[in-house]
């Protein structure tokens, strides 16, 4: 699908592709306010060169970057962070207070990943993983409030899929950047008028009544629209929240059926890909179900794993 790499969402921010996996897999956000930057989401070591050249096309100097936010500390998220800040010397990291000792020492990150994916995977993928000065970092706790431009953006943590996750609130446009909070939905994933979203539950923290419990606070500001990192702007968020959120409830009743059974990751995989290409062909008919089944494969290994962690822990 053709995505393009930078583009103008109105109110001063700009959606541009992270370079992840393939096109329209993952953005980041530059949220413009006068002469001050904030990117928010950092892709990986590889989206730096994306980022310079959108700021470039702006006419904005590397000085005006203020601050750097990752939503959490996954690799499509913050991968990039340490790349960042050694290029925007005049920038603040703000992070959860739970993702803050991975971003100035990311070796059990950078560990864990590895494990996952391999050394020669892990380098295709994410590049280098640089450490962030302690000093240039600000915990940001629940309802802080940073000053960019004078354009207030609000923090709130919201756990669910990982507990060191938060949203930003840009009362502006009245939108959220939601990471992985709000689900994902690739342009693939507009289906005529309409669009699908899915659930993000990847290892090792989901939890779905935190899940839950984070989606109701945002819808309670009666946003606009939702700044996805997979993938873009989403408009009337409203039309999608119920979807949303009884899918959550779809995943939970999947997996506790399956808890007993020995090979229950992969009879969980399976359950969820029928389930949501049920819930995309009752959207619309004329969807091509086997070219979503290859777009959403990794999402729907990643949930089912997910799934399965969080069973261990109950």
């Amino acid at each position: 699908m053709n995505v393009s790499p930078v583009e103008n969402l109105g109110y001063g921010i700009y959606c541009i592709d992270a370079r992840y996996i393939s096109p329209g897999m993952a953005c980041c956000y530059l949220l413009v306010e006068g002469d001050e930057v904030a990117i928010i989401e950092t892709g990986t070591a590889y989206t730096a060169e994306a980022i310079a050249e959108a700021l470039a096309d702006l006419n904005l100097t590397a000085d005006a970057v203020r601050y750097i936010i990752p939503t959490h500390v996954h690799l499509d998220h913050a991968g990039g962070a340490g790349v960042l800040m050694q290029r925007y010397t005049g920038a603040k990291l703000v992070i959860h207070p739970r993702g803050a000792r991975h971003m100035i020492d990311p070796s059990k990150l950078i560990a864990g990943t590895k494990a996952v994916y391999g050394e020669k995977k892990f380098a295709e993928l994410y590049g280098e993983i640089l450490p962030v000065p302690e000093a240039r970092v600000i915990v940001a706790e629940d309802g802080e409030v940073l000053d960019l431009g004078g354009r207030p953006l609000d923090i709130r943590h919201t756990p669910g899929h990982a507990e060191h996750h938060f949203c930003v609130w840009d009362r502006q446009s009245r939108g959220w950047f939601t990471g992985d909070t709000f689900g994902l939905s690739y342009r693939e994933l507009v289906l005529g008028d309409k669009r699908f979203i899915i659930p993000t539950t990847s290892p090792v923290q989901f939890d779905p009544d935190k899940l839950l419990s984070s989606i109701e606070l945002m819808m309670g500001t009666h946003p606009q629209r939702m700044y996805l990192t997979h993938y873009s702007v989403l408009e009337q968020p409203e039309r999608v929240a119920e979807l949303l959120c009884e899918q959550i409830e779809d995943y939970r009743r999947i997996a506790l059926s399956l808890k007993h059974e020995p090979d229950r990751q992969q009879l969980i995989l399976r359950e969820v890909e029928e389930m949501t290409l049920a819930r995309i062909k009752a959207m619309q008919p004329e969807a091509d179900l086997p070219a979503l089944r290859k777009v959403l494969a990794l999402d729907f290994k990643l949930n089912a794993q997910g799934l399965d962690v969080w069973l261990t822990q109950q």
